[in-house]
């Protein structure tokens, strides 16, 4: 299970201090598919960084009982001037898991051949996005968090990406922050909106979406 308690969210801005999240609580049990939908500046992605660990709150908790995955594509955490398999190395040391079975899932995953040898600094966004994905269905979480778009490269890739995700992991919590009614109707069974630093849970996906809409 992963529960938020009384997460607020704080950054400093011209004139004082912005509260992003003001008392956010959320309780994710395994296997569930939670929407989060809001408006742009609503929090969201500030909130999966929360969850994730990549980003502290000012005040309140993360409570963890289930491994829970960084936001699909984030590359904030690579070192640039290391080679893409430096990191892969690095990473694989962190979460105890063997480095080969996960350069061979990495190297066949995120389809980066001889590049994976250079530095992550001159790799596109795409291509550290295609990195970042394929690293963390490779570490197999039990919890997923999906910011906006996952699928990553051209339409065959993002077919990959979809396969991996949704069909090959059916028993795995995902948390997804999107614009994409129809993306959320599809994927999740739960929806919560965040609106001025609150979360406001809802009894159906479609109640979600017709909150979000009227707000």
């Amino acid at each position: 299970m992963l529960q938020c308690i009384d997460i607020v969210k704080e950054f400093h801005a011209t004139g004082g201090k912005r509260r992003v999240l003001n008392g956010v609580n959320l309780t994710v049990m395994p296997g569930e598919k939670l929407g989060i939908l809001g408006h742009n500046g609503a929090g969201k992605s500030t909130l999966l960084r929360i969850i994730g660990g990549v980003d502290l709150p000012t005040a309140g908790r993360v409570e963890r009982d289930m491994s829970i995955s960084w936001p699909l594509a984030f590359t904030g955490a690579f070192q640039g001037s290391l080679s893409g398999l430096d990191n892969l190395r690095f990473i694989s040391r962190i979460y105890d898991r063997d480095y080969q079975t996960m350069r061979d899932y990495v190297d066949d995953f995120a389809e980066l051949g001889k590049q994976l040898l250079e530095p992550v600094r001159t790799y596109s966004s795409g291509m550290r996005a295609r990195l970042a994905f394929a690293l963390s269905l490779a570490i197999e979480f039990d919890c997923y968090l999906i910011d906006e778009v996952i699928m990553v490269g051209d339409a065959r890739f993002a077919e990959k990406c979809s396969h991996e995700l949704f069909e090959k992991r059916p028993d795995r919590s995902l948390i997804i922050v999107s614009h994409s009614m129809s993306f959320v109707q599809e994927v999740c069974n739960r929806c919560s909106v965040l609106r001025d630093g609150k979360m406001h849970d809802c009894a159906t996906v479609q109640e979600g979406i017709d909150m979000y809409n009227n707000f």
